[in-house]
């Protein structure tokens, strides 16, 4: 099946297996989905992530994170969508939440949190904002 927007697919799954409670949730494998799972893997959203390619198209497992029956996405919003794509510089980066949250960005070095961007003095097209 293809999809229009694939980060938005993986926003959704992820958004909908916290709803349900879910230990684990696949979503097709991609590099810029891989990119944003070790992202969302080094702030702390996720306990872990690994890519099974037994499964036809080959996926990505997350392993959502949970402290006392609360999940450490609280929430999830796409930005830069295919019909109308969001960009930043270095100098207006967002901040999510006062900084509670993470922006992540896709630059011309990689993809990378609001902070990493900031560091390396890079902006980019904001994909998606969580917190």
């Amino acid at each position: 099946m293809t999809h229009t927007d694939p980060i938005a697919d993986m926003v959704t799954r992820i958004r909908n297996a916290i709803m349900v409670e879910k230990k684990e949730v696949s979503i097709p494998l991609s590099t810029i989905k891989l990119e944003i799972a070790k992202i969302l893997k080094k702030e702390g959203y996720i306990l872990n992530f690994k890519v099974d390619n037994n499964e036809f198209p080959p996926q990505i497992v997350v392993d959502l994170k949970y402290m006392n029956k609360l999940s450490a996405i609280e929430g999830v919003k796409r930005i830069s969508k295919p019909g109308r794509r969001i960009y930043s510089d270095v100098d207006s980066i967002p901040r999510v939440l006062g900084g509670l949250g993470v922006a992540i960005l896709s630059t011309s070095k990689g993809i990378m949190t609001g902070k990493e961007c900031t560091r390396n003095n890079v902006g980019g097209e904001v994909l998606l904002h969580i917190w």
